[in-house]
């Protein structure tokens, strides 16, 4: 197999007369949507928080319907295969595009982790605060810390959701799992009974795009990207594949269990570019 060449962008279409007015339509909406869930979230967390902590029995349901209208809008089809695990742990899945955030939050409640440097971003660091992302710096002299924080998470019954890839593709292969982030199920001992579901993503591209069309990585802009996705009259499909959960007693090492996550990934994406 060629190694993929993350220099190697789809080509970019222009935006016609029509595809502008679809972009202002569903930017306006999707601007309302967000930032309207999001002042809401704000308000009942100012009651949640006193109440129940770090336990978030109500704000998770507001990002949930968010994340699923957001989809509706941007008319991307969706599809799910299998079931949300319901124990104790973690998600991990294979990493493609910004929208992944939308698409893994339409169904299941979910903690995202993520790099310590979107915290400071304008606006999506301020987003992602707002709904409880768990946020890491890859410096190993904060191993311990880092690691910390996960179990705390983890056994307040937040259910974390990170890309062991460490960075987005294109969509179409799936890179090797990192293992550093599991470890931290291992250091909480077997006692706790934790799982980690892995999920592949699949996007299917509109009619006449390139395949690679929702593929967001390396140094694509995100302004530009979000138009094309908003712009499209007939957007195409994202199917979530939830496999069986894994039980974290039954691998000896973080290693172990990236591997399978990993294979288990990688095989719903062979699976479908086979059939398709």
């Amino acid at each position: 197999m060629t190694p993929w060449d993350p220099s190697r962008e789809p080509p970019q279409a222009r935006i016609g007369p029509a595809g502008m007015i679809l972009v202002l339509i569903r930017g306006g909406l999707l601007s309302g949507l967000i930032f309207g869930g999001l002042g809401l979230l704000l308000l009942l967390r100012l009651i949640e928080r006193p109440l129940n902590g770090m336990h978030r029995p109500w704000t998770p349901w507001i990002v949930q319907a968010v994340s699923a209208i957001a989809l509706n809008l941007l008319g991307i089809r969706y599809q799910a295969v299998g079931k949300p695990m319901r124990e104790r742990g973690a998600v991990v899945s294979n990493h493609s595009s910004w929208l992944d955030i939308f698409v893994l939050n339409a169904r299941k409640r979910v903690y995202f982790v993520s790099k310590a440097e979107v915290a400071r971003w304008p606006a999506i660091g301020w987003l992602a605060r707002a709904v409880g992302t768990v946020f890491i710096n890859r410096d190993s002299r904060q191993a311990k810390a880092q690691q910390a924080l996960f179990e705390d998470r983890l056994l307040a019954g937040h259910r974390l959701l990170f890309f062991p890839e460490g960075t987005s593709t294109d969509g179409m292969q799936v890179l090797p799992f990192k293992s550093t982030l599991f470890e931290a199920f291992f250091s909480l001992g077997e006692a706790h009974a934790l799982h980690v579901q892995p999920v592949t993503l699949i996007y299917r591209a509109p009619r006449g795009q390139d395949p690679r069309f929702y593929g967001w990585w390396g140094d694509m802009a995100f302004g530009p990207h979000l138009a094309r996705v908003m712009s499209v009259a007939r957007p195409g499909a994202v199917t979530v594949i939830y496999h069986n959960p894994l039980n974290v007693n039954d691998f000896p090492n973080r290693k172990a269990l990236a591997k399978a996550c990993e294979a288990a990934v990688r095989s719903g994406l062979h699976h479908s570019q086979v059939g398709a």
